[in-house]
């Protein structure tokens, strides 16, 4: 079933320099798509937020840790 979005002449335009003629907009933007979904994981997998650096979890092991 399709359905029918409504872009602008500027948006639509921009799309399509994403394609070739033998492209549909369906086929762009799903490609589109999956370039943004494999951006989200590589930042998520890269960010530094909620991380410490080695020598303080090597202090953090120490102090657990010793006996």
């Amino acid at each position: 079933m399709a359905t029918t979005i409504q872009l602008s002449q500027e948006t639509k335009s921009l799309i399509a320099t994403f394609g070739t003629k033998e492209d549909t907009y369906e086929h762009i933007i799903k490609r589109m798509y999956k370039l943004a979904v494999k951006e989200q994981l590589r930042e998520f997998l890269l960010s530094s937020e909620n991380t410490i650096s080695l020598a303080e979890a090597c202090k953090r092991h120490i102090e657990k840790w010793q006996k």
